[in-house]
């Protein structure tokens, strides 16, 4: 059988039998029993157009005149004509006069327009969809290769292919032979005429028996099984649709939440820590502020680092979430109230304030600390001296000896208590320098201030009454010298040469004894030549011991030679030759054990001097290699060498060189360390401190950190909004160009001017001002007089971008409910996967409108709410 006769019989066999024709005229509650004759007054035909087109017709005429069957016939030619559908030699009068060729034609024609014309699968034409929908339906199935409308269908797997894909109960495709034709085609046939209502338009043998079935007939069937199956792939699509959409938004709920909660981990330990910080309560001990001083050392060692590297994730995971929403079309995430990122970033702000001046105060009181441990120790070794002389001179300032004293005692009590007076003038300035002492424990907050004052107030009062006293004394005496003239020249001299050289041993003794502190190498130095100047007077006050002693030497050559009558003691002063040799051996002692404490103190500054030094020569090398890699990462963020991704593995091996300098910064801490347990304060070898590396290093850590960001984000936005590399580039090229002070940002002129570079039509009327307003609205929405370039990237590829929206997602749910303006639980959960079902019955409003059922669902507003449009 030729093709010419296949196709004929195939059409005789297709409209004389009135199925295929009341598949379609059943839903309008008709149907024919013959199509030559049933459609010659055009009623029927009119009928049939009208339920394959879902349009109305023109008013059919009712009356039983050719005349009447004529214009209605028309009608529905016209209709077809309308539909851009040319009829050659077909008119209504062979309609009307039943003319079998001309009928089957115009029904041909109909086929054609309404049945398969309109099959469209990606925006091909009507044959080559209907094609891809074939081979995409059987292409899991073994022995079925569809590849046109003849060869490919004789072995009848094809029809029971597409049959099983959508009612798999309906065949036992498994069964299936290839090698048995006929059997597949009848088995096709009668499912589908039974179960599908498709017409039995083929006839089996025919087609096995040609060699190449008409391509037609074959087409025609087939598009029977798309329209019978059209209505679930429109659901398998909508499903899809829906879910796609709801995935989205659960991925971008869970990334809100996890926001959310690093946010909030990250401000209470924030909380937590600034009172710590701002406490500067001080301490009464030089080991609870070195105990301090560690604790901060901890935080900034051990508690401090990762909190940095939380706070740059969130700003990492707050851009990645407000890109994916707007490559999505949601709206931009509002974190709650006071855990914006500006929000974290001030309270990160006023951490860095609080620890800002911590670590000084912590230095400044050790520093004040030890001070006023020196100070302390000082104040109680020059009061203990001062007491020590003080003792007993109230009482003997308050002696009546010189009421029944000779003149000769009379002149000695004179004379001695003129040597009192010299001796009590000398001890003017250790009381002195006792309540200047006090008066500085006072000023720095001494804790045992009241003890300090206790005892420089009973000191300075015994000082005004051991002055009175003496005033007193010398008036009593210069009353009895008129009476008593005689005086020991000898012993007067002697008191006054000792009375001073025995001061100037005590304040030599005083001094080699004295604690000393010192900062530096030069100071310890001055201490040494102070030292050793000392030690050149040494000659001289021993010619003066010798001097002293002779005095006393020739008094008692004077008493032996001339027998006086002397009760064997000085009556000018108490120091004896005993005394002065005493303390003279004394001072000889204390000179090499002074000299062995400056030599001691010179090592210790030789050493801080080496760590300084060591110090300074690794600072000056990591701070400027900080510095350097700052700018090169600039650099490599505005450059464009290669692809995005080329910048992006560039940047990750900046970052991998940056993490593996870490050991050289630890190092630098660990001789940081060892330079504030030495007590070092200032370093004359460099201008960087810690402070200056660690933030450094920390600005470091978070720009690769941020830059990287930027990049995946850029990355995200090209192949989410299909730009490609070339445009990319060029976006770039002309950012970087009107980017002229490199800050990475432009303002609006600059802005506008690379709008225009790019062929943005923006003109400088009211029209074109009023436009540019609008982008700047959406590229800089806080007004801050800057775009940056993901914002500039964003409005570049938002224009074309092919994003779903709520009407699509409303088509869609309208789809699954069968076209009606509610939903249902069990229609939800029969065509979502259960998760993303009960994700919509937990969210949809309840449905009041118009033929509501119990338990209907709003899906219209649940739609609007996924994009911001309303409140879920």
């Amino acid at each position: 059988m030729d093709r010419y006769q296949f196709f004929k019989k195939y059409l005789l066999l297709l409209f004389r039998s009135p199925a295929w024709c009341n598949s379609h005229l059943r839903k309008a509650g008709t149907q024919i029993e013959n199509i030559e004759e049933d459609f010659r007054d055009g009623l029927k035909l009119m009928l049939l157009l009208e339920v394959i087109s879902g349009e109305r017709l023109a008013k059919p005429e009712r009356g039983k005149m050719r005349v009447h069957k004529i214009s209605n016939v028309n009608k529905a030619l016209d209709f077809i004509a309308s539909k851009g559908v040319k009829l050659v030699s077909i008119g209504a009068e062979e309609i009307v006069d039943g003319n079998v060729k001309m009928t089957l034609g115009m029904i041909w024609t109909i086929i054609l327009r309404f049945a398969i014309q309109d099959i469209s699968v990606e925006e091909t034409s009507a044959k080559e969809g209907l094609l891809l929908w074939c081979q995409r339906k059987t292409a899991p199935y073994k022995n079925v290769n569809i590849q046109n409308f003849h060869i490919s269908w004789k072995d009848g797997l094809g029809f029971c292919a597409l049959i099983h894909r959508h009612r798999p109960e309906l065949i036992d495709y498994g069964k299936l032979r290839k090698d048995d034709p006929l059997t597949n085609l009848n088995t096709a046939f009668d499912v589908a005429e039974k179960y599908l209502d498709i017409p039995k338009m083929l006839d089996a043998e025919d087609i096995v028996g040609t060699a190449r079935p008409d391509e037609k007939a074959i087409m025609t069937y087939v598009s029977s099984f798309y329209h019978a199956f059209s209505g679930a792939q429109k659901a398998e699509t909508a499903a899809n649709r829906i879910c796609k959409v709801l995935a989205v938004n659960q991925e971008n709920e869970q990334l809100m939440e996890d926001y959310e909660k690093l946010a909030s981990d990250l401000l209470e330990w924030i909380r937590r820590t600034i009172p710590w910080l701002e406490n500067r309560a001080p301490e009464n001990t030089m080991q609870a502020m070195q105990q301090k001083l560690e604790d901060f050392r901890d935080y900034r060692r051990l508690h401090k680092p990762p909190k940095v590297q939380e706070k740059c994730q969130l700003e990492i995971n707050f851009n990645t979430l407000q890109t994916k929403l707007r490559l999505s079309n949601r709206p931009a995430f509002m974190p709650s109230e006071g855990k914006m990122v500006s929000d974290i970033n001030n309270a990160w702000a006023g951490l860095e304030q609080a620890e800002k001046g911590y670590e000084e105060w912590l230095l400044n009181e050790i520093r004040r600390l030890e001070r006023l441990d020196h100070l302390a120790e000082k104040f109680r070794q020059k009061a203990s001296i001062h007491e020590s002389w003080t003792d007993g001179k109230e009482a003997m300032l308050q002696q009546k000896d010189y009421e029944t004293a000779t003149l000769s005692e009379i002149k000695a009590l004179l004379k001695k208590h003129e040597a009192f007076e010299s001796d009590l003038a000398a001890h003017q300035d250790r009381v002195e320098q006792i309540a200047a002492i006090a008066q500085e424990l006072n000023e720095l907050d001494y804790y045992d201030s009241p003890s300090v004052n206790a005892r420089c107030q009973k000191i300075c009062d015994q000082w005004d009454n051991l002055g009175a006293l003496t005033q007193k004394r010398r008036e009593a005496l210069e009353r009895t010298e008129k009476l008593l003239e005689t005086i020991d020249q000898l012993y007067l001299e002697y008191a006054k040469r000792a009375a001073p050289f025995n001061n100037w041993m005590e304040g030599a003794m005083e001094d080699l004894q004295d604690t000393f502190i010192v900062h530096t190498i030069e100071e310890i130095q001055g201490l040494t030549t102070a030292h050793e100047q000392f030690k050149a007077t040494l000659p001289d006050a021993d010619k003066e011991r010798q001097a002293i002693l002779g005095i006393h030497n020739e008094v008692s050559k004077i008493v032996q030679t001339y027998h006086v009558n002397m009760a064997g003691t000085n009556p000018y002063t108490t120091i004896t030759p005993q005394e002065i040799n005493g303390k003279w051996d004394h001072v000889r002692q204390l000179v090499p054990r002074r000299d062995q404490a400056l030599m001691e103190e010179h090592a210790r500054q030789q050493h801080n001097e080496r760590l300084r030094k060591q110090f300074g020569a690794q600072a000056n090398v990591i701070g400027p290699w900080i510095q350097t890699k700052m700018e090169e990462i600039g650099r490599i963020s505005i450059e464009m060498h290669g692809t995005l991704e080329d910048q992006l593995n560039h940047l990750r091996q900046y970052e991998k060189s940056i993490v593996n300098y870490k050991p050289k910064i630890d190092q630098l801490e660990g001789d940081h360390q060892q330079i504030q347990e030495a007590l070092i304060f200032d370093n004359k070898h460099t201008n960087y401190t810690m402070e200056h590396i660690r933030v450094g290093w920390e600005q470091l850590l978070t720009t690769i950190a941020r830059t990287i960001n930027e990049v995946e984000n850029q990355i995200l936005t090209r192949d989410a909004k299909g730009i490609s590399q070339e445009q990319m580039n060029e976006f770039r090229a002309s950012f970087n160009h009107f980017d002229r002070d490199h800050s990475g940002t432009l303002g609006p002129e600059e802005f506008k001017a690379c709008l225009i570079s790019l062929g943005y039509d923006i003109g400088n009327d009211a029209q074109g001002e009023a436009e540019f307003a609008r982008i700047m609205s959406i590229v800089d929405p806080n007004r801050l007089g800057v775009v940056t370039f993901q914002a500039f990237i964003d409005f570049m590829s938002r224009e074309t971008a092919d994003t779903d929206t709520a009407d699509q997602v409303m088509a869609s749910f309208k789809i699954l409910a069968g076209d009606k303006n509610y939903i249902t639980v069990d229609e939800l959960r029969r065509e979502l996967p259960p998760d993303q079902a009960e994700y919509c019955i937990a969210r949809m409003a309840p449905y009041h409108g118009p033929n509501a059922v119990p338990g209907a669902l709003d899906y219209m507003s649940f739609s609007t709410a996924l994009y911001g449009e309303s409140d879920l």
